[in-house]
């Protein structure tokens, strides 16, 4: 059963960008896999956490490519297409990203 009034929002990636988001993905599960490792092996709490930063810091440079990306595509259009919700939208990301 669908509702003609629904719409799911989709964003279209060119192939190049989705291979570079991948990847960066990919090397943050790298990256978390090192972690259990570490703890598996009882590494020192404090090499832990800097792997653990290190992690925070990769996963809000993905997150900045993907909102400045959503900025210059989605919201950007919507706009143009006179469509002003993207605003909300835009504040409300930048409440749970702050």
């Amino acid at each position: 059963m669908s509702c003609e009034h629904c719409s799911e929002k989709k964003t279209i990636r060119k192939e190049e960008d989705k291979k570079k988001l991948i990847s960066r993905i990919n090397r943050l599960k790298g990256q978390m896999d090192g972690i259990r490792k570490m703890i598996e092996d009882d590494r020192y709490c404090g090499d832990v956490l800097i792997q653990l930063a290190a992690i925070s810091a990769s996963l809000k440079s993905l997150s900045s490519v993907i909102f400045e990306n959503h900025m210059h595509s989605c919201v950007l259009k919507s706009i143009k297409e006179g469509d002003d919700s993207s605003i909300d939208e835009i504040v409300e990301l930048f409440k749970k990203f702050s």
